[in-house]
């Protein structure tokens, strides 16, 4: 499957692969993608982390599972490949960006551009079987993806972790609030977006003021 980890997230996880588990959502995860389609490509299961080295992450956001039709997920959360239709959620995002700080709705939903400046893009479950949603949530990617935050929680600070929806925002418990900024709201899908709680929250601005004011560079949302 040409699975591979960025150097620096593989250090910091290598306790994580020599566990029992590891090995055994290894297995599950190969026969899974011997079996039939799942997504994304196994090269890309780990483009999250690929992308955004373990000292360069500065935001946080916490997807559930990829997008589970042909052609979309490439291993970032909300994230969908050039040509490929926003799904609603992303439509929402883009929707409260524009508002919040003027950047227009872009043509492509590809979202490698924010994981290059340091967005870690990271879904809970980390592959899923072609048409059904959550299929690899008890794999055991969950036990893997929190040991990727409590990383982050003992070796970084002055991170913007963005909390959307309730099971995003589950994982607050394992960040150290007196030394990051963690930004929760409902979850940015159309059933959740249209009661209230995720337009006019600001928080891409937000964000974005408290990176300035740690003296790093803001996110070209």
């Amino acid at each position: 499957m040409n699975v591979q980890i960025e150097p620096s997230w593989k250090q910091q996880l290598q306790l994580e692969f020599d566990k029992p588990y590891f090995a055994r959502l290894t297995d599950a995860v190969r026969a899974e993608y011997k079996a039939g389609a799942c997504y994304p490509p196994g090269p890309l299961i780990f483009n999250a982390f690929n992308l955004c080295p373990f000292d360069r992450v500065k935001v946080v956001i916490i997807g559930q599972d990829p997008y589970h039709e042909p052609g979309q997920a490439h291993g970032l959360s909300f994230s969908v490949l050039p040509g490929v239709m926003f799904p609603p959620s992303l439509q929402n995002i883009f929707k409260e960006i524009a508002d919040d700080v003027g950047k227009p709705i872009p043509q492509s939903g590809d979202l490698t551009r924010w994981a290059r400046q340091g967005v870690l893009l990271l879904n809970a479950t980390l592959t899923v079987r072609a048409h059904e949603a959550n299929s690899h949530a008890m794999l055991g990617w969950r036990e893997f993806t929190d040991a990727a935050i409590q990383a982050l929680a003992r070796g970084r600070e002055h991170i913007v972790y963005m909390l959307w929806g309730g099971y995003a925002r589950g994982k607050s418990w394992m960040i150290p609030r007196d030394r990051n900024l963690v930004l929760e709201s409902v979850h940015p899908s159309p059933l959740s977006a249209n009661r209230g709680g995720w337009f006019g929250q600001h928080q891409f601005s937000r964000c974005n003021a408290y990176l300035q004011q740690q003296g790093q560079q803001p996110i070209d949302w």
